[in-house]
């Protein structure tokens, strides 16, 4: 049985959760009326309650005497799992709560690699300036997973590239970055400082792998320069892809990186326009807790100024 499954109407887990707390105060007094006044309720309905528990389970839990009861074996075996479940459920309502807290609550973000060695912890510094306690769940992938995990619910915001146009999520652009031909240091281009993208049609190119917005970039942009990139080498990040350059092994279109790398030269890509967006993205009707609305608040209030220029 799934977790949900239980759950269902007419599941054991449906009938019996509203009497366990019930049960184990009954248990751990073995009295109902003082376990009835701890529960502040009549001590009527406790004892119909427990009657109608053991009904439905066809097991006797308690043995009675008089005004005070105690466990049958049967009744033993059940407090033992009944308070483990409890201890979970407290556990979740804590945790629950805590990450909604104003002051100490968590963030769930999300974000591409190559925001993460410079921009990301720059954004967090500076938020966390004025929220000093809020904790962040930081999760570093590439758009399309990103997106995914936004709709499982395991993100509350997520920084991605290009800004998502779907109808079940909420975007807002925040910024644009630069994107650089980058060759080899000995190639012959290496002597230019700027370059149109059509003089690189004859190159091969290392690329993302497909799913990565760079990449839809990439083949983008080149066919809006007329041609289709010749990829020689797939990867997952952009830092390889400069390696995989500077061995001789292709040219790349890439965003500027956090530390110049040795062995590539960078151009500048006059034509077309070579730029992705940076946007915030978010599910569409999710509500947010206290922390998660406080930095959606700060990224907005970044636009045009997200990145280093």
């Amino acid at each position: 049985m799934t977790p949900t499954a239980g759950l269902e109407e007419g599941s054991w887990a449906a009938t019996l959760a509203p009497r366990l707390a019930q049960f184990a105060a009954v248990a751990r007094h073995e009295h109902v009326t003082r376990a009835a006044r701890r529960l502040g309720m009549p001590q009527s309905t406790l004892s119909r309650s427990m009657a109608r528990l053991e009904a439905d389970l066809g097991v006797a839990l308690f043995a009675r005497h008089g005004r005070t009861v105690s466990l049958t074996a049967a009744g033993r075996a059940f407090l033992a799992t009944v308070e483990r479940a409890l201890y979970e459920v407290e556990r979740a309502a804590e945790t629950v709560r805590a990450d909604a807290d104003p002051a100490a609550g968590k963030v769930a973000f999300g974000f591409l690699h190559t925001m993460g060695s410079e921009t990301v912890p720059e954004l967090i510094r500076a938020f966390r300036a004025d929220h000093p306690r809020v904790r962040f769940q930081l999760v570093q992938n590439y758009g399309e997973a990103m997106i995914e995990r936004l709709r499982a619910g395991d993100l509350d915001l997520c920084l991605t590239s290009p800004v998502p146009d779907e109808p079940d999520l909420v975007a807002r652009r925040l910024d644009e970055q630069k994107l650089r031909l980058v060759v080899p240091e000995d190639h012959p281009l290496a002597v230019r400082k700027r370059i149109r993208l059509a003089e690189a049609a004859a190159e091969l190119f290392v690329t993302l792998e497909p799913g990565y917005g760079l990449r839809r970039i990439t083949d983008a942009l080149c066919a809006e320069a007329g041609f289709s990139p010749k990829v020689a080498f797939e990867g997952e990040d952009p830092e390889t892809l400069r390696g995989l350059v500077a061995a001789g092994l292709g040219v790349a279109l890439l965003p500027p990186p956090a530390v110049p790398r040795p062995g590539v030269v960078e151009l500048a890509v006059t034509a077309p326009r070579a730029v992705r967006e940076i946007g915030v993205a978010w599910l569409d009707g999710h509500p947010d807790t206290p922390p998660v609305a406080a930095f959606k608040r700060f990224l907005l209030s970044r636009r045009g100024q997200l990145l280093h220029r």
